[in-house]
């Protein structure tokens, strides 16, 4: 996997006189098998969700209810995290992040220092039935257009899930969710 340090960026919460003193933090495992059509890339994970070694797991994160009525699964977000993964994986829904690993103090996209990618040349090739990739946030669509350049298939630039995102209601979250990974979402349900 290749190193790409990001420049420093604005809000970063690390100490000014020693910009490396915020921990090195690793990202979480890709959750995918063949049958993914669509990968979704997260930026970095949050605090929340590294201590508890799942996806979107900040309680005010909308990634669960967005991913329950896209995918006509209302009770999603009620399952444990186990159950979750395979039922998007059923419906041909991939999860990573774009970052592999950085220097964060805190949760914020902005406090990510010292930035590696994710490597989506060696991940991609395994996911034979891709047919988009989705960021989640501004920061996954620009590390992903960085680390990738053109992939070749729609890649997805979505508002973000997380909390730090209230600009946009749940209600408005979806709409744009739907209008934009509906055409590949739109396929038979794969049995579970």
């Amino acid at each position: 996997m290749s190193t790409r340090p990001s420049s420093p960026r604005r809000g970063a919460a690390t100490n000014p006189a020693n910009p490396e003193s915020a921990p090195r933090l690793a990202g979480l495992a890709p959750v995918f098998d063949a049958g993914v059509r669509v990968l979704v890339l997260g930026s970095f994970p949050g605090a929340t969700s590294l201590q508890a070694a799942q996806y979107y797991a900040h309680a005010r994160n909308a990634f669960w209810p967005v991913m329950a009525a896209l995918l006509g699964e209302p009770g999603l977000p009620m399952l444990l995290y186990a159950q979750r993964l395979p039922v998007l994986l059923a419906h041909g829904v991939g999860l990573w992040d774009a970052v592999a690993s950085c220097r964060r103090d805190g949760s914020l996209d902005t406090a990510i220092e010292a930035a590696a990618p994710s490597d989506l040349a060696e991940l991609l090739p395994r996911l034979p039935a891709l047919r988009a990739i989705a960021c989640n946030g501004a920061l996954a669509h620009r590390e992903t257009l960085a680390t990738l350049g053109d992939p070749g298939l729609p890649l997805l630039k979505l508002p973000s899930t997380s909390p730090a995102h209230a600009g946009l209601s749940l209600a408005d979250k979806i709409t744009a969710w739907r209008a934009a990974l509906g055409p590949h979402l739109a396929w038979p349900r794969m049995p579970a």
